[in-house]
């Protein structure tokens, strides 16, 4: 399937789920080998991410804890730039190695808004993990991004847990919005 139509958009294969498992093993990896002898916790960022770091979790051989936090700032394919948390972090975040795991990071305001409550519990580090990042889309410079799955360009993706309106996430390789051609006049 190398298009599909959810609700009036057309989407085209943008990341296939070989290469996503590939480079989610790769972060697995790097994460073990830098939290050696440690339990750090990774936190989760509702919806989108619940995917990405299922399998991420698959790949961690270190101790570890998880929690989530769900928070929102789209509507439909725009990010609206105004957070919204509607599920808290966890409360045992002081002295601790956090992670926090993103689905995808385009105008970093949402994670920024993260990273802030995070750091208000006083952790003893605080990095990201993020299956997607999207440079050209960046408002709001984000420190703590350690560990990238893909960059791409700034186009509006859904599948592997990332939707539109609510829809696609359950979708096992990564798709972009079909671009249609304008004719020339």
């Amino acid at each position: 399937m190398n298009t599909i139509q959810i609700e009036d958009k057309t989407f085209e294969i943008l990341l296939e789920n070989d290469n996503i498992s590939k480079r989610t093993r790769l972060i697995g990896i790097q994460i073990n080998v830098d939290y050696e002898n440690r339990c750090p916790i990774f936190i989760g960022v509702l919806n989108g991410s619940f995917l990405f770091m299922a399998d991420l979790l698959r790949e961690i051989e270190i101790p570890c804890e998880i929690g989530f936090i769900q928070v929102s700032s789209y509507t439909g394919a725009e990010s609206s730039g105004k957070i919204r948390e509607t599920f808290g972090l966890p409360k045992n975040l002081h002295n601790r190695d956090v992670i926090i795991v993103e689905d995808i990071v385009d105008t970093g305001y949402t994670l920024n808004y993260v990273v802030g409550e995070v750091i208000k519990q006083a952790p003893a580090s605080i990095s990201v993990c993020t299956l997607l990042f999207k440079p050209a889309a960046l408002k709001k410079p984000i420190e703590e991004l350690e560990y990238v799955g893909f960059e791409i360009e700034n186009e509006f993706v859904v599948g592997y847990g990332l939707d539109y309106n609510g829809l696609g996430r359950n979708l096992k390789d990564i798709y972009r919005e079909k671009t249609v051609a304008t004719p020339l006049p």
